[in-house]
């Protein structure tokens, strides 16, 4: 007769294994098919693990090019990687029930539950309960290749929406994307002038809401590299954000209500995905908050503008306060992000470097959500 200790141990075992497989199973479902922002431990620890050897690589590259190479298959490998650990996962946890079911060698009960959760059919299960394990695997094993199978064409659709408008970005902003650039190509090259920037207002404000709910619901999305090494979804948004925050507080103009609704999107969405990587934000900054661009650099912009004929207004001292207002309402999350993906060079945005702020490695970032806000410059006044 069995020990009281030995059928405590199947007790156990049969708990440890439910409690991995239905742990498993959640992980699956919050990854794949909870519409909303859900950073699961699990898969969070999966793309932890990859970009920790990514970082390794890294350090053997010496040109943006092949860093850009390197991390383009991040996002794509560690995500196939997840089903195959959720497979591992489900059969360890099936082997602690089955032998709490039946008691057995350790290369029985795997033999048992590899075959159950592939849908092999090689080994018979002895009893009525191991039958029901197997029949639940199974149906386990399925559901996991089918949520794959749905998901990464769901991925791909949003991930190609997200970079035709990036791409449309270069016609008028140039590559690297520059706000200065988009401006006065727009104003000197359409009969409607600035008035022609509402519509693109209106096209990114969409553009923001679609960013928030797909990279927060599908966060590999965010690491998800451009078709061209020199192009990134951040850097666009970089240029968007700050072509509306210099028409808005630099030209000469009645107020627009299309490109601040644009900027406010532009900072919610930057916010939603710094939820999401839990990355520090003050989530109400003060107009005189500190911005990492520096008023010497805001100055030759201003000049630029002047310089190409734009209606620029007369007072800059507080042309340069308002812009810094809008500012810094997607400073800090806009930089963290573009660190985070490791975007290529682009002016105000992954050109800050250490001699302006004290950064933390790119590994660290994601692993610990530390962001690298700590610029010292002048600052702003007008109300958000």
């Amino acid at each position: 007769m069995p020990s009281p200790w030995f059928e405590i141990l199947r007790v156990a075992s049969f708990f440890i294994g439910a409690y991995v497989v239905v742990g498993t199973l959640l992980s699956a479902i919050k990854t794949f098919v909870v519409p909303r922002s859900m950073n699961v431990w699990l898969t969070r620890m999966v793309f932890r693990f990859w970009f920790g050897l990514f970082q390794f690589r890294l350090r053997h590259a010496t040109t943006y090019e092949q860093r850009d190479r390197m991390m383009a298959l991040f996002a794509p490998i560690a995500l196939l990687s997840l089903p195959l650990v959720w497979v591992m996962l489900n059969l360890v946890g099936f082997m602690f029930i089955d032998w709490a079911l039946h008691p057995a060698s350790l290369d029985e009960v795997f033999r048992l539950s590899g075959s159950s959760l592939l849908t092999l059919g090689f080994v018979l299960p002895a009893t009525t309960p191991l039958m029901i394990s197997a029949f639940i695997e199974a149906s386990i094993g399925l559901v996991l290749v089918a949520l794959l199978i749905s998901y990464l064409p769901t991925m791909y659709s949003a991930f190609s929406q997200r970079e035709l408008v990036v791409s449309m970005l270069e016609a008028r902003a140039d590559v690297p994307p520059s706000p200065v650039t988009l401006i006065t190509r727009v104003y000197l090259n359409d009969s409607r002038g600035l008035a022609a920037l509402q519509d693109l207002w209106e096209t990114w404000e969409i553009w923001f809401a679609q960013i928030a709910e797909t990279h927060t619901s599908l966060g590999a999305l965010t690491f998800f590299r451009s078709p061209r090494p020199n192009i990134s979804w951040v850097t666009a948004a970089g240029a968007i954000l700050d072509a509306a925050a210099l028409v808005e507080s630099t030209i000469d103009k009645p107020w627009d209500v299309r490109a601040r609704l644009c900027i406010r999107a532009g900072f919610t969405s930057l916010r939603h995905l710094a939820d999401f990587f839990r990355m520090p934000y003050d989530p109400d900054p003060k107009p005189t908050d500190p911005i990492s661009i520096t008023r010497a650099e805001y100055d030759e912009v201003y000049d630029q503008l002047k310089a190409a004929g734009l209606p620029v207004i007369a007072d800059r001292e507080q042309a340069w306060r308002d812009y810094a207002g809008w500012r810094v309402n997607y400073d800090v999350t806009l930089l963290a992000l573009a660190e985070l993906t490791m975007a290529p060079y682009a002016p105000w945005v992954s050109d800050r470097n250490v001699s302006r702020r004290r950064q933390t490695g790119l590994f660290d970032l994601f692993k610990n959500g530390a962001s690298r806000q700590e610029a010292k410059h002048e600052t702003a006044t007008v109300p958000r």
